[in-house]
């Protein structure tokens, strides 16, 4: 089968069984903050601190976070699907009802975030229907406790409590 043969239909399809966390990425403008949803966030590298994410071309909201630089990546935990259903769609005041603080780089950390990254560009590729975000980690931190919101098979779950020995 090449390449040419995969339908995105197909490609699609499979891609929902593969489990992925779930993340916010945030920045302040100057008429309020701004943000969008996104399924693909990766740590990148250990030496220097590096994460990415992908994001789809045809985002309204990358469009004005990357002039700016600087932005926030907030995993959402368990309890946040309402939260990222309302930063997962087009238009709106994603942020009404949301509460959050600045990081030190002045970009929105969601108050309910199991962990964020204070970032900035370090470049944007393109990459088919979507550009590559690599982003350099200026700070971060977890919640002492809590779980990963996770989207597999279409719907948003939640890990459970049981653990594998390693």
């Amino acid at each position: 089968m090449t390449e040419e043969a995969v339908t995105a239909d197909q490609f699609r399809h499979v891609m929902r069984h593969v489990p992925t966390g779930v993340a916010v990425v945030a920045a302040n403008t100057i008429g309020g903050p701004i943000g969008l949803a996104v399924g693909t966030f990766v740590s990148v590298s250990l030496r220097p601190p590096l994460v990415g994410f992908f994001v789809d071309r045809g985002s309204t909201t990358w469009p004005v976070i990357e002039p700016l630089g600087r932005f926030a990546v907030n995993i959402l935990g368990e309890d946040d699907e309402a939260t990222c259903r309302a930063f997962a769609v087009r238009g709106g005041n994603k942020f009404a009802g949301v509460s959050w603080r600045p990081s030190p780089l002045a970009s929105p950390v969601l108050d309910t975030a199991l962990a964020w990254f204070d970032c900035s560009v370090n470049s944007v590729t393109d990459a088919g229907d979507h550009r590559f975000v690599l982003a350099n980690v200026h700070d971060l931190s977890v919640r002492s406790s809590g779980r990963p919101l996770v989207f597999c098979h279409g719907t948003y779950q939640r890990l459970g409590d049981g653990q594998s020995p390693l």
